[in-house]
């Protein structure tokens, strides 16, 4: 019979658990791999360029995991930190996090029958579902395009998460003005959102769709005003030859003391403006259930549905991956740990504070958040883009050994 998760302590102590299993499992899993991939002639030391022999070189397992680079491109874009890492930390994992994080905050049980391990195979059984579920077109719906925007919106939640760099060289693509990338690909996805109203032929689409592009004016401008502080930080701080638009560039910036001290304002109004472009509660108002159905993805069904749940938790994951680029260091952390597990920690961090509204706030009407994004906000990056300004003239990131 399964075990009952009734207390937070009790939902930790899972996480750690399953944690330390497939740990244990991948260390039982690696010695036959290894025997196996030798008896065809693959030499898995080799192609990992480890030497066993000196322990050295073990924390730096990810980051000499390929000898020639188009095979460590490859495995970058597909495995780490790529799609295949996105897909399962954040869809499989973190959504299973959620809901047993919501739920004990509100005192419920959450998922508990499929899976011992308080039904963490759910995600499974909701994903086999929606793979045998017929996807349904409408009569009157834009087929092309109702079928080509679930699709869409995959392509930007992977550009976006090639942006993110998790180690000094261990980045799918580091352009030079890579935080432009970032909002223009941001700008995409309330784009995406009104497409899908348009092409479904639905009132509660169309207008979820609308509500969408509403959010965007009011939250996009604060969000890219929020980071211009870093970028003024960036180009002080960062080492010479650094582009101040590079996401790498940004980390290396925080060597000494993360921009979330110097940049409080900032990091709280692009973490608000984060809830509202992923369309989290309390600014879920595009896909209001009690209002709108399912807002701009009320006619999709099967597969089609369960992409855009993919690419939004991939989104997820890779807007967490920003925000910590940008305020909490990056990949700096203290040495015995690697670089991309201490990324990776702070990002699980970020989603987990990111939950948090769901479980504790209502709602927000559409009024107060047009109102909040265009005075509160603006003012807050304003105050912080004078901070960092006042920072730089007077020289005070010298404070602390800067």
């Amino acid at each position: 019979m399964t075990k009952t998760i009734v207390t937070f302590r009790g939902f930790i102590r899972h996480i750690v658990w399953l944690v330390l299993w497939l740990v244990v499992i991948a260390a039982v899993a690696s010695v036959p791999a290894y025997f196996i991939l030798d008896r065809f002639g693959i030499n898995l030391l080799s192609l990992l360029n480890l030497e066993l022999a000196n322990p050295q070189t073990l924390p730096n397992f990810m980051m000499s995991l390929m000898q020639n680079e188009p095979t460590k491109s490859l495995f970058l874009f597909t495995t780490f930190p790529g799609f295949t890492f996105a897909a399962l930390f954040s869809s499989i994992f973190m959504i299973w996090v959620e809901r047993k994080f919501v739920a004990k905050i509100q005192l419920r049980v959450g998922p508990q029958y499929a899976g011992k391990y308080g039904g963490i195979l759910q995600n499974f059984a909701d994903l086999f579902k929606l793979l045998f579920k017929e996807i349904i077109v409408p009569d009157k719906a834009d087929r092309k395009v109702f079928l080509a925007v679930p699709l869409a919106l995959m392509f930007v939640a992977g550009a976006l998460l090639a942006l993110v760099p998790v180690a000094p060289d261990f980045y799918i693509a580091n352009p030079s003005v890579g935080v432009i990338l970032v909002f223009a690909l941001i700008g995409f996805s309330p784009i995406i959102a009104l497409l899908a109203g348009w092409a479904s032929n639905s009132k509660y689409s169309f207008l979820g769709g609308l509500r969408a592009l509403h959010q965007m004016v009011a939250y996009e401008i604060p969000m890219i005003l929020s980071v211009l502080g870093v970028v003024i930080l960036t180009g002080v701080l960062a080492p010479a030859g650094g582009s101040a638009l590079s996401l790498v560039s940004v980390v290396e910036a925080q060597s000494s003391v993360w921009f979330i001290v110097l940049q409080p304002l900032g990091a709280v109004v692009f973490f608000v403006a984060m809830l509202a472009e992923l369309e989290r509660i309390p600014f879920d108002l595009p896909e209001a259930d009690s209002e709108l159905v399912a807002g701009w993805q009320t006619e999709y069904s099967g597969m089609t549905f369960g992409i855009f749940t993919l690419a939004t938790y991939i989104k997820f994951y890779a807007l967490s991956g920003i925000f910590t680029v940008f305020f909490l260091g990056g990949w700096y952390g203290p040495s015995p740990v690697p670089p991309a597990v201490w990324f990776v920690l702070k990002t699980f961090l970020v989603m987990l504070l990111m939950m948090l509204p769901r479980a504790v706030m209502p709602r927000v009407r559409i009024d107060t958040l047009l109102r909040g994004g265009w005075s509160r906000l603006m003012l807050l990056t304003f105050v912080n883009l004078f901070l960092a300004l006042l920072i730089v003239s007077l020289g005070l990131y010298h404070v602390g050994g800067l």
